[in-house]
């Protein structure tokens, strides 16, 4: 089966060289235009996706090579793809930056799995004529990758710019679609993770129209619209699809999953909450900060996030917090990642300062100036779960500057080893009490289509429990 959509890779020769400010002016550019675009992120990048979905005014979803197969991302580029009328894919890193020497996980590898044509951005920062002998390498490195065209970035002097952009187009033979000159101004301002999320920046639109009038200043947007719509066929094989999740499965009544998702927790990939409204569930958005209680859920899923910025106002709801810790030792079935597990802990120390969290598990999290586990994850199961069960596999990734401190009294066993990554301590990650199970690593459900059946049904039969417990109480 041969299926076509307009699309681009935005890429570059390292990171940090205006990947992300670029295909944001381009995005808002668009939706400007009266064009629709859908926004991808490859890896498994939260912060620059967020901005990417509020640039382009659609949800934007992550390609990862590592957590998921081609035929997963040729899927799910597809099915969102076709919500709109373009498409924009964000790399990271270098162009052939991957997980090893032959390149595996690269933006250059996911561009092929998509057949798609790549805008490739190449720093002047003190050169002329040597970017085309870097352009000129990437097309002999691999050449079965689509180089379409060239943007100079951070350009000093006209000059610069006409000789960059006669060598490339000479030496190489391919257009440069335009050149950004060199400022001082960035309203992106970045903070340990990468990009302030814009949920945080009261100038969010004024940093997205920066971008746009610097694309629209100095970019040909209307000759890259003409290379993304000669984009060509993408090749699906209809037998090798794998969905996420299994077939539809509505009870009555359906199970009704809890997702703190406030300006605390916010790090989902949306395929993860699809994937568990697709079985059927009934998602309820709750908020740390302002909820003085939890709703009535059958499961609750806590993302990542950023405790630490907001530590004071997370230990002032006490009401909250409380709750959550007597409804979780009463048996509720929790599934937290990375920022939702540092909240589950005792405490959360902060410079000087220590903030109460929840309390449920025996451990103190210390935010720390360094990362502590940041990259692709591979854990074994080891430990007994309602999640996981022995010798059972996962992939995903972690991101975080928090240290675990588990206190020596506690009779807690890590649930994983650690194959690849930090977690915990570098050889293992993961804790769980009763049906609760923390652990650093995310999961993403486009790549793991069990993760969702396995939250799913423990919600169901948490529900079930319930009713047969209320049942009993009439009888």
């Amino acid at each position: 089966m041969k299926l076509t959509s307009p699309r681009i890779t935005v890429s570059a020769l390292r990171g940090g060289s205006g990947k992300t400010i670029i295909s944001l002016g381009l995005l808002s550019l668009w939706r400007e235009m009266g064009l629709s675009p859908s926004p991808f992120k490859k890896g498994p990048d939260f912060i620059d996706a967020g901005w990417l979905s509020f640039a382009s005014g659609s949800q934007c979803h992550n390609l990862d090579p590592f957590l998921m197969t081609e035929e997963q991302i040729i899927y799910s580029f597809l099915i969102h793809a076709s919500e709109n009328e373009i498409s924009l894919i964000e790399g990271n890193r270098g162009l052939f930056d991957g997980v090893d020497l032959h390149g595996s996980c690269s933006t250059a590898e996911l561009a092929k799995i998509l057949s798609c044509p790549v805008l490739l951005i190449v720093d002047a920062t003190m050169v002329t004529r040597t970017t085309a002998a870097l352009v000129k390498g990437c097309q002999s490195f691999d050449p079965d990758l689509k180089l379409a065209g060239i943007v100079i970035n951070q350009v000093a002097t006209r000059r610069q710019e006409r000789l960059i952009t006669q060598s490339i187009e000479h030496y190489c033979d391919i257009t440069v679609l335009g050149s950004i000159p060199r400022s001082r101004e960035n309203l992106f301002p970045e903070r340990h993770m990468g990009l302030v999320p814009h949920q945080e920046r009261n100038v969010a639109q004024r940093a997205i129209d920066w971008a746009k009038r610097l694309v629209s200043e100095n970019m040909d947007v209307h000759r890259l619209l003409q290379i993304m719509n000669n984009a060509g066929p993408i090749h699906l094989n209809p037998s090798l699809i794998r969905t996420n999740g299994d077939e539809e499965l509505i009870s009555s009544p359906r199970p009704r999953i809890g997702v703190i998702r406030d300006s605390v927790f916010w790090f989902y990939y949306p395929e993860n909450l699809q994937s568990l409204e697709a079985l059927g569930a009934d998602i309820i958005i709750i908020d740390s900060i302002q909820d003085p209680s939890l709703p009535e859920i059958d499961a609750l899923y806590i993302g990542g996030g950023f405790p630490e910025t907001q530590a004071q106002a997370l230990a002032e709801n006490v009401g909250f917090r409380e709750e959550l810790k007597k409804r979780i030792n009463e048996g509720l079935p929790v599934y937290a990642e990375c920022g939702g597990f540092m909240f589950m802990g005792e405490n959360l120390h902060v410079g000087d300062k220590s903030y109460p969290m929840a309390g449920v598990l025996p451990v103190t999290f210390v935010l720390e100036k360094k990362p502590q586990g940041h990259g692709y994850t591979l854990l074994e199961t080891i430990e007994p779960n309602p999640y996981y069960t022995a010798g059972e596999r996962l992939k995903g990734h972690e991101f975080h500057y928090s240290r675990p401190i588990v206190h020596r009294q506690s009779r807690l066993r890590p649930v994983f080893k650690v194959l690849r990554g930090h977690g915990l301590d570098g050889t293992h990650d993961g804790l769980h009490k009763k049906n609760l199970l923390g652990t650093y690593t995310h999961v993403h459900a486009g790549g793991d289509t069990r993760w969702a059946r396995k939250i799913y049904d423990m919600a169901a039969a948490y529900r079930m429990q319930k009713n047969f417990q209320a049942a009993q109480k009439k009888n």
